[in-house]
């Protein structure tokens, strides 16, 4: 069964998708893992490969939603990165992206690039 919190992250990188997807970008891999890390997004735009990790909240009274990819974080996306580069052979631009969206009171979709590298 999924918690409230998983169904607001799933409908964020849904959400993400979408805003990627009309900013010209193709999402190649969505929740790639590798060991202990995720990376929520994967996304493809000529030359260039985008690592983008989604974060999500209902409203911005603990912070916002980008305050929450720490250092921690960052590493594990960056090693699940590299791995996908090396298992695809990618030889084109890299970039890491974090996309933050506040859903309440109104829909608030940031998109940060070069977030970490």
């Amino acid at each position: 069964m999924r918690t409230p919190a998983q169904h607001t992250g799933d409908s964020g990188e849904k959400m993400a998708a979408k805003f990627l997807e009309k900013k010209g970008f193709r999402i190649v891999a969505q929740n790639y893992r590798y060991r202990r890390a995720e990376v929520d997004l994967i996304a493809l735009k000529e030359n260039l490969i985008v690592f983008v990790e989604v974060k999500t909240r209902r409203s911005s009274a603990f912070g916002h939603p980008e305050d929450f990819v720490d250092e921690h974080k960052a590493e594990h996306i960056l090693n699940a990165a590299d791995n996908y580069v090396h298992e695809h052979n990618w030889q084109g631009d890299i970039r890491f992206d974090v996309i933050s969206i506040l859903t309440h009171p109104l829909l608030d979709i940031k998109h940060i690039e070069d977030a970490f590298y």
